[in-house]
């Protein structure tokens, strides 16, 4: 083990959206940050929030042990943000979602790490209908159970502006004539990525004591029929929403799921079945310290660009 003369931080996942918000955080608090992953061009475009020398983008995929055993050598604080919402293979859930943890929590336990923090999901069960559902749950058990103080973070939808669903549904709304809306009466509970990184920083500093498992929800439950009537009222964009009919929205999944970027697909539509808001059995934002942020004070600034009013080109 290398022997420690400065305090270093291991973010796997780093460069993607909720590591671009929790970076700065690590910077200001003096780490050196390690940004592990499987593209580390991606990480080196972090590299102008840090001083000199103070953000190292590392090749470590979650799947490659022995990579990931050097991303924590002589790291202090590991953080897990890998997740993907769709397989690129099939097993690609199983590899990154729970196999993956597994390495980490086994790495960080070997190099003596002192706190892990594991980002996974509302939903994460292991009997869930959906593959991801039951990925994230098996990430949760492996990082337990190989780092047993291990804090467990589990986020509703993550929202901001680079987000992937606030932004998915604002360009659908500018190009189709109609959306499309399937399991209208699901509920959410979007959190900003702000919050969540706040919240990361808040469980790096929990005591022993305290509990490892927080839910992270924000101020609001929405269903998905009020999300799309919110985006469309913030764009000014004046479409019907047409519900589908389960036995459509089945086969819309099963031909989009196969084409390029796998816009939609048959595992997702298994999770828009069940809510995807926080329990009230853990603990939440509020045992962390913090005061969750509205979707109305975020999402309209980026929102604008799909509007009818956005500027002309």
């Amino acid at each position: 083990m290398v022997t420690q003369t400065r305090k270093v931080a291991t973010v796997f996942g780093g460069a993607g959206f909720i590591g671009r918000y929790l970076v700065p955080h690590l910077v200001r608090q003096g780490f050196i940050v390690r940004v592990a992953g499987r593209d580390p061009e991606r990480g080196a475009l972090l590299k102008p929030l840090g001083s000199v020398g103070q953000i190292v983008p590392l090749y470590a995929p979650v799947t490659d042990a022995a990579a990931i055993g050097r991303a924590v050598d002589g790291a202090s604080v590991v953080v897990n943000l890998v997740g993907i919402l769709a397989e690129s293979r099939a097993g690609d859930f199983t590899k990154i979602q729970g196999t993956g943890p597994r390495l980490i929590a086994d790495a960080s336990a070997r190099a003596g790490v002192a706190h892990l923090v594991h980002v996974s999901a509302i939903g994460a069960s292991g009997t869930s209908s959906s593959g991801y559902g039951r990925s994230k749950a098996a990430g949760e058990a492996a990082v337990t159970s190989g780092f047993p103080d291990a804090v467990i973070l589990r986020p509703s939808i993550v929202f901001g502006a680079e987000d992937q669903f606030f932004n998915r549904f604002g360009a659908m709304a500018r190009m189709s004539p109609v959306m499309p809306l399937i399991s209208g009466q699901t509920k959410f509970q979007p959190v900003y990525v702000g919050d969540v990184a706040d919240a990361i920083m808040a469980a790096l500093a929990l005591p022993p004591e305290a509990p490892r498992v927080y839910e992270l929800g924000g101020p609001k439950i929405w269903t998905f029929r009020e999300i799309l009537a919110y985006i469309l009222a913030e764009t000014g964009l004046h479409r019907p929403l047409v519900a589908i009919p389960p036995g459509v929205a089945r086969l819309q999944a099963s031909i989009l799921e196969r084409l390029p970027g796998k816009l939609f697909t048959q595992d997702q539509l298994a999770m828009l079945a069940h809510d995807n808001v926080v329990s009230g059995t853990v603990p939440g934002l509020a045992a962390l310290g913090i005061t969750p942020k509205p979707v109305e004070l975020i999402v309209p600034a980026y929102l604008r660009r799909y509007g009818s009013h956005r500027p002309k080109a």
